[in-house]
């Protein structure tokens, strides 16, 4: 069963076609990764599904129902999370209140449980709970920027390059939570990554974006087999 069905969407940057006929699937339970260059759409294919870029055609479904005109806050309110590229998290704010601003919608029993969870799986942000999110590492950050998604208690969890500008090591501890979130909770995931190497190897399946349209899908290991799509994303610097 799809937890989410993108059918033929399009969307502009005033008269600037960004998405082109865009298909694509995400079953419940599994981990979908979205991989091309910088500039070819995967971010504001993100923000079409969020409702923050509006479709001008196509349909976006959840769970069974048309979410494609509904307002933003509705969207999230379906069960989607978002952890954005850039991590936008509230600088002057302590890690602890950054969580606590994912989980506004959560009823105040079950906040506790998701703190403890959170902090387990990320142990940096429960030694720096008190600390402000402007004076985190990088890495830190990413942790917290997905901490605060998961305080809303998602069915469907959209990351976006979440690796990005991160040292290799901490780039392995963040596609490790990734991977618990998924296969512990049962969290469905997009995932929006510019590293192949690690995003196809943690995919059930995969799409390739260029300029707008899919190019190509598979499973995570076909892709990663794949000539055109080794030449292009897995060589050189892109597979470390």
């Amino acid at each position: 069963m799809s937890s989410l069905q993108i059918e033929n969407l399009e969307s502009y940057y005033g008269a600037i076609q960004a998405l082109h006929s865009v298909n694509l699937h995400v079953d419940a339970g599994e981990i979908v990764t979205l991989i091309g260059a910088n500039g070819a759409g995967k971010s504001t294919l993100l923000m079409t599904i969020c409702g923050v870029v509006r479709a001008r055609r196509g349909r976006v479904t959840f769970n069974g129902e048309n979410i494609t005109r509904l307002p933003t806050t509705q969207i999230m309110r379906r069960g989607l999370a978002i952890s954005p590229e850039g991590r936008r998290i509230f600088s002057r704010l302590t890690v602890y209140e950054n969580l606590l601003m994912g989980g506004l919608s959560t009823p105040p029993h079950e906040r506790d449980k998701l703190f403890d969870h959170i902090f387990t799986l990320f142990p940096r942000l429960a030694e720096r709970r008190t600390q402000r999110g402007g004076t985190l590492s990088g890495g830190e950050q990413q942790m917290l920027a997905i901490g605060r998604a998961l305080l809303s208690k998602p069915k469907l969890l959209l990351l976006d390059e979440p690796s990005l500008g991160l040292a290799p090591i901490i780039v392995k501890q963040i596609f490790a939570a990734i991977r618990t979130i998924n296969k512990s909770e049962g969290t469905t995931i997009l995932l929006v990554e510019q590293n192949a190497h690690h995003a196809l190897r943690l995919a059930d399946r995969g799409y390739v974006m260029v300029s707008g349209q899919m190019e190509m899908s598979g499973t995570g290991d076909e892709l990663l087999a794949d000539e055109g799509v080794r030449r292009a994303y897995l060589e050189g610097g892109a597979a470390q």
